[in-house]
């Protein structure tokens, strides 16, 4: 599903909001999620998940091109943590 998808589902959902409103609500949401890990957060949906970040470490990888060793920088990665209800609902049986 994109966010497109997401905001037509919601409008069926709830006919009494305009389509827009609820592209600003889930656009509003997005971006939190985003700030918040940007500033090193944390976004826990209870139910659903956890959103985090992690430090990567400086590591030699290869141009794949050349084969040539290549410092890569450490970095910070997003990570998610599926939630134990989100987990127990993708594996019952359908």
């Amino acid at each position: 599903m994109i966010k497109s998808e997401l905001v037509q589902r919601l409008a069926l959902e709830f006919p009494h909001f305009y389509e827009r409103d609820i592209q600003r609500m889930v656009q509003l949401v997005t971006d939190e999620i985003g700030a918040s890990l940007a500033a090193q957060g944390r976004v826990e949906l209870r139910g659903f998940g956890t959103f985090a970040v992690k430090r990567q470490r400086s590591r030699m990888g290869r141009n794949p091109r050349t084969g040539a060793p290549v410092k890569v920088p450490p970095k910070y990665v997003p990570q998610f943590r599926v939630g134990k209800e989100l987990r127990t609902r993708l594996n019952s049986p359908q």
